[in-house]
């Protein structure tokens, strides 16, 4: 058991996935942290229960989707927590969880290859590349639209052979909602936008940022400049060599595992290279 002890350290961690893939996408950290003797939840986003085939089949209740309702949605589950948990998100998952954090939910919060909140500027050139099959056509708002395997391989699964990236996207790939990807590219240019966060507020949350080197979809670079942005609270930064988009799927991935969870137990500011 490490849960619980001397500092009253959170006894839950809540994952929260990402864009193109379910709560199956952490199956392996569910397990990790159960056995180090927490209570961890993995929710999916309203709308999505079931399994990844089923929602292929019918992923109408996917296009329903925006970053109010996904947010909102798991407010409603950690408020009903007993206590703080340790919030963990990949990719959209981590605007959801700078988001919570900013509404004074969470223990701690890691996000992991994190997409952006209002008032980060960077778009490099392979995140357009990544997003561009549903920006490309507007009427994609109101639609859920799935990646070809070249794409998701392209924009997931850029470090791992044709072989294992096509096992990856059998598994785990579903359709994303075009609604919250149209949020995100016109974050700067919404000021009504639900992912606007308070980068100066004090009372926080510790937040950790961890990065892929080799990320197309959310650069390292582009999550370096969200964790810059912060004026208040402790933050910290880490960038994983070697590592892409599917960094919670990837060999290695139990790395990654142990040092988020190591670092939401002892949060340490680390200074911005």
């Amino acid at each position: 058991m490490e849960t619980t002890g001397k500092n009253n350290s959170p006894d839950t961690i809540v994952l929260i996935h990402g864009l193109w893939v379910t709560p199956r996408s952490w199956e392996n950290w569910v397990k990790f942290y159960e056995a180090r003797g927490y209570k961890v939840l993995a929710p999916t986003y309203p709308g999505m229960e079931g399994e990844v085939d089923g929602l292929r089949e019918d992923s109408s209740p996917i296009a329903e989707l925006s970053v109010q309702k996904v947010v909102d949605h798991y407010a409603s589950i950690i408020e009903a927590l007993p206590s703080k948990p340790i919030l963990i998100g990949h990719s959209f998952g981590g605007t959801v969880v700078q988001l919570l954090l900013d509404r004074g939910l969470g223990a701690a919060g890691v996000v992991i290859d994190s997409a952006p909140v209002k008032g980060v500027l960077r778009v490099p050139l392979t995140q357009v590349r990544s997003t561009f099959p549903v920006l490309k056509n507007p009427a994609n708002v109101k639609r859920a639209v799935p990646f070809t395997h070249e794409e998701f391989h392209y924009a997931f699964t850029n470090t791992l052979s044709e072989e294992e990236s096509r096992e990856a996207y059998e598994r785990y790939a579903v359709a994303a909602p075009g609604r919250i990807l149209f949020e995100g590219a016109t974050i700067n240019l919404n000021p009504n936008t639900a992912a606007k966060v308070d980068f100066h507020k004090e009372d926080r949350a510790p937040l950790f940022f961890i990065a892929g080197e080799h990320d197309h979809i959310m650069p390292a670079a582009l999550n370096r400049d969200n964790a810059r942005k912060y004026r208040s609270g402790i933050v910290a930064f880490r960038e994983f060599a070697g590592r892409d988009h599917f960094i919670v799927g990837e060999k290695g991935w139990e790395e990654v595992a142990t040092a988020a969870l190591e670092w939401a137990r002892n949060p340490q500011p680390v200074p911005m290279q």
